[in-house]
């Protein structure tokens, strides 16, 4: 039985933890960065986020050099972000999610639940309608600078039980990731958990939770949740959660001109490969699936209609909570009115 790996995984050069804590970088000096992500390393996220490193490392000659920390082996995911600004790492991939009891308007960086049809608009609306300039007035008050975001498409739900419907819903425990989304679907009348994602094999078996929201149909799969879970959602229509690269401010300002293009070029690689390899293995997982005794349930319109209803609500009463989530769910609304998606 597959399960999530545990391992540290050192992509370039072994460093310790203690060996940045003052950037002073100049052109010619080699930069160490400590990133935590909290994806395993063989998913197609951690495949991606390991050629990540490789493409830092090639393109700057050596220059940058990085220690990729895999399913949050040094903090908890929910710490990592924390975890950059003090100190203890230099950059955080892991998801905006988990840092909405900061501020709401992070939500809105990860997931805006039914917001967005395709990881492409997602991904405009980030480098060409305003997105990486609203989310850094969000993270440079937290002394974090946003550098770019990669999603590979659609997440599916899995399930210990069917779900042809949001009938089956009801009563639904399943890992659900911290903000909006756990609303949305206890409103629907699902009981969501919120825990780590590396708890999530544990959790279903153990029967703690009867699903999960984890990622999406081939991920799943690659982590050995189907081998419990027999049910499953495809295509999803719940959630599009996007991964970041986030670095300390004063680490960020302290590379050249040079060092920080070749960080965001090689994250925008990891973007559109992320999003073509995840349609590639979803279509292969989608053929496989059912010769492994999964049920795959494809939601009709109605149903999923339901489900945007209820994610808009949340919308709206979320704007309210702060000016910065207001600002965020302005700015996405205007981006679908831009590009066509809404009226």
């Amino acid at each position: 039985m597959r399960r999530p790996a545990k391992t540290l995984i050192s992509a370039t050069t072994a460093i310790t933890l203690s060996a940045l804590t003052a950037p002073a970088f100049a052109e010619g000096h080699t930069v160490q960065l400590r990133i935590q992500n909290h994806q395993a390393p063989e998913s197609t996220s951690g495949r991606l986020i390991a050629e990540f490193v490789e493409n830092v490392e090639t393109m700057s000659n050596g220059e940058i050099q990085i220690e990729m920390f895999y399913s949050a082996s040094v903090v908890k995911s929910v710490e990592t972000f924390d975890a950059a600004a003090s100190g203890i790492l230099d950059c955080d991939m892991t998801n905006g999610s988990y840092q909405t009891g900061k501020n709401p308007a992070f939500q809105f960086v990860a997931d805006t639940m039914g917001g967005y049809d395709t990881p492409i608009q997602y991904q405009a609306w980030v480098n060409f309608g305003g997105g990486k300039e609203q989310i850094n007035e969000l993270y440079n008050a937290l002394g974090m600078t946003f550098v770019g975001a990669h999603v590979g498409g659609q997440e599916s739900l899995n399930s210990t039980h069917p779900l042809a419907g949001p009938d089956d819903l009801k009563e639904f425990k399943f890992r659900s990731p911290p903000g909006m989304e756990s609303e949305i679907f206890a409103s629907l009348g699902a009981k969501p958990i919120v825990m780590d994602f590396t708890e999530i094999f544990t959790a279903l078996e153990t029967g703690i939770i009867d699903g999960a929201d984890a990622s999406t149909l081939a991920v799943n799969r690659g982590l050995g949740i189907y081998d419990i879970a027999k049910h499953t959602t495809y295509p999803g229509f719940h959630s599009m959660s996007s991964d970041h690269l986030a670095c300390r401010t004063d680490v960020w300002e302290g590379m050249t001109d040079q060092q920080r293009a070749i960080i965001t070029a090689a994250e925008k690689v990891l973007a559109m490969d992320l999003i073509m390899l995840t349609l590639v293995e979803n279509g292969e997982a989608l053929a496989e699936l059912p010769a492994e005794g999964v049920t795959i349930y494809d939601w009709s319109a109605e149903d999923r209609s339901a489900f945007r209803a209820a994610a808009q609500n949340a919308w709206t009463e979320w704007a309210e909570k702060t000016p910065e989530t207001k600002a965020m769910v302005d700015s996405h609304k205007a981006f679908g009115k831009r590009i066509g998606l809404t009226e």
